[in-house]
């Protein structure tokens, strides 16, 4: 892949070729697989909580699948923020910015 113009073209979109912009973009990336991928798990665990018919394990499997999924999302956006935080005011790193 060339940069071309300080910008990559892939497959995902566009990603910047500077180190700040590639890491932010990948980290925008990332997240968005991580919020699909949380979706899809909340329907399933919500379906098997419809479908349980009672069944406790059914029912206790579908609340797990629904936790874990919303705990995922909380955790990577949490990393996205402490990523931001780390970079721009403690580190003070070059070219980030907000």
């Amino acid at each position: 892949m060339i940069c071309e113009n300080g910008i990559m073209k892939t497959d995902l979109g566009e990603i910047s070729c500077s180190p700040t912009g590639f890491a932010s973009g990948l980290y925008g990336i990332g997240l968005s697989f991580i919020g699909v991928v949380a979706l899809l798990f909340i329907v399933y665990g919500g379906f098997l909580i419809l479908t349980s018919q009672g069944s406790e394990e059914q029912l206790r499997r579908g609340r797990s699948y629904i936790t874990y999924s919303i705990i995922g999302v909380v955790v990577a956006v949490a990393g996205y923020a402490l990523y931001q935080i780390v970079a721009i005011d403690v580190l003070k790193i070059p070219g980030f910015s907000r």
